[in-house]
């Protein structure tokens, strides 16, 4: 998705962490604990299954979503493509974020529904 459809200044409202990577870096595993969904702020992030690149993440993407959705573990790897740098937003966040920030919540939902036409694509 191109530009941002809302203001991303509730990093520091929310005092959410940033995090870099080098490239080449797990950012996580797949089965591991889903603590936080990740924000791309700088950078490309690989989503990895099986060997397999399911998806490229760039600046303002999003994912590691669905561990805070639904509380299982990653359904697939994260590992940096190129140096990044990333917002880390934990369950907590999250639902404050969905509460507070109606366009967060919209902003989700829009990253998920993009994903899966693409992957609708690609079957």
């Amino acid at each position: 998705m191109t530009g941002a459809p809302f203001d991303f200044d509730f990093f520091d409202r929310f005092r959410i962490p940033l995090k870099r990577y080098a490239a080449g870096e797990k950012i996580f595993l797949e089965e591991d604990p889903g603590e936080f969904m990740y924000l791309v702020v700088e950078g490309k992030v690989s989503i990895v299954t099986y060997g397999t690149v399911l998806e490229n993440v760039g600046l303002h993407g999003i994912f590691g979503e669905l561990a805070l959705i639904d509380s299982s573990p990653r359904s697939a790897a994260a590992i940096a493509a190129e140096p990044t740098e990333v917002a880390l937003i934990n369950r907590e966040t999250f639902l404050d974020l969905v509460r507070h920030n109606p366009a967060f919540s919209l902003y989700v939902m829009r990253q998920l529904a993009a994903r899966i036409r693409r992957m609708n694509k690609s079957l």
